[in-house]
């Protein structure tokens, strides 16, 4: 796979230095103001290439920084929930005193323990 990605770069770049070399002639360019500028064909296809590339690229690394720190966000509350579901809370228990017997008697309390506890 990297061959043919190697393989369409060269291509491309092969293409493109042949347009250059065969299209370099000048081109005249009438701005605002009755500013005129007299440019190479080929500097104004990449001028204008570069006009489009970079504003699209930039917003889509914005967005990209945006996913990651929203993914960054969700993998650290998971991990939170995960260890808060992994830590064992303790039994409760209860007092000696509140079980009733088997025979329906009240166990006498325990020493140092109040029967209303």
């Amino acid at each position: 796979m990297q061959f043919l990605k190697t393989l369409l770069i060269v291509f491309t770049v092969g293409l493109a230095v042949a347009f250059a070399f065969n299209n370099w002639t000048s081109v005249d360019i009438r701005l605002w103001g009755g500013l005129l500028v007299d440019i190479n064909k080929p500097l104004l296809m990449l001028a204008c290439f570069l006009l489009g590339l970079v504003p699209t690229w930039l917003w889509q690394r914005a967005i990209r920084w945006r996913l990651a720190q929203r993914l960054a966000t969700s993998e650290r509350t998971v991990a939170d929930l995960r260890v808060a579901v992994a830590t064992p809370t303790p039994p409760a228990t209860t007092p000696v005193s509140a079980i009733p017997a088997a025979d329906g008697d009240p166990v006498p309390p325990v020493a140092g323990m109040s029967p209303l506890s």
